[in-house]
């Protein structure tokens, strides 16, 4: 398992609506991550160990090692929300 990276790691594929769904949250939120291709053979392998035997995707592990097999968006802030720049006190314009 890949953990104390820093990032977190998104095991998933292009084609996939829910993978293009996550990589969209998280950089839409400024959440690190290194994505894996699971079209390559050992990369699904690894990906589908990893989910516990499933074969769903996208397969997301947190750098403390938890495991969200297709995540909802909800799911990803819950498990992420540590990861996301804190927003600053803005300005007001006059």
């Amino acid at each position: 398992m890949i953990t104390g990276t820093g990032r977190v790691q998104l095991y998933g594929a292009d084609w996939c609506d829910d993978t293009r769904g996550a990589i969209t949250w998280m950089n839409r939120h400024h959440v690190p991550f290194t994505g894996h291709d699971t079209t390559d053979d050992e990369v699904r392998a690894a990906a589908v160990e990893l989910a516990g035997g499933r074969t769903d995707i996208p397969v997301v592990v947190t750098p403390d090692g938890t495991v969200l097999v297709e995540p909802t968006v909800a799911e990803l802030a819950g498990a992420l929300a540590g990861l996301r720049p804190r927003r600053t006190a803005r300005s007001r314009c006059r």
